[in-house]
């Protein structure tokens, strides 16, 4: 038996292999994105930003920039661009007026809705290499995952 070879016909894993499997995913999974969210202003981080504030309702733009993890100056820049094409509303927050709090218009729900949709659609398609056991096995331990790394990425 070679090396890197299980003897069950896939390769053995090889440190490293992590770091390209996630890379070639993700990096698929956003060019995909990025061509379905056309409608969306600013794009994939756009649609980000305007979920974010939809399902997670952040409490100022400081929390918003820590929740999508975008720098506040690029998200200063990306919320210009969501406040003119009238998806997002940047309002004084009511507990600390030197801070704002970003809200989504109804044209910025609306859009969002039809954006959720072609997501979904790009992620089914994305996982249809996988049964539907494993996809859902797939997405419950990326998940789990994502808040562990975020979890200890806090501490």
């Amino acid at each position: 038996m070679s090396k890197g070879s299980t003897g069950t016909g896939s390769p053995e894993p090889v440190p490293g292999d992590l770091a390209w499997n996630l890379g070639t995913v993700a990096g698929c999974y956003q060019a995909r994105l990025e061509d379905v969210l056309t409608g969306m202003p600013g794009g994939l981080r756009g649609f980000q930003v305007v979920s974010a504030v939809v399902h997670h309702a952040p409490e100022n733009q400081q929390a918003l920039g820590a929740r999508v993890g975008i720098d506040r100056t690029v998200l200063t820049y990306l919320l210009d661009t969501l406040v003119a094409a009238g998806s997002v509303e940047r309002i004084p927050d009511p507990a600390d007026r030197r801070a704002r709090k970003v809200i989504a218009t109804d044209a910025g729900r609306e859009t969002l809705t039809r954006c959720e949709q072609l997501v979904a659609e790009t992620e089914r398609e994305l996982l249809a290499g996988l049964g539907d056991g494993e996809a859902a096995m797939f997405e419950a331990l990326l998940r789990r995952l994502a808040a562990s790394v975020k979890g200890s990425s806090e501490a």
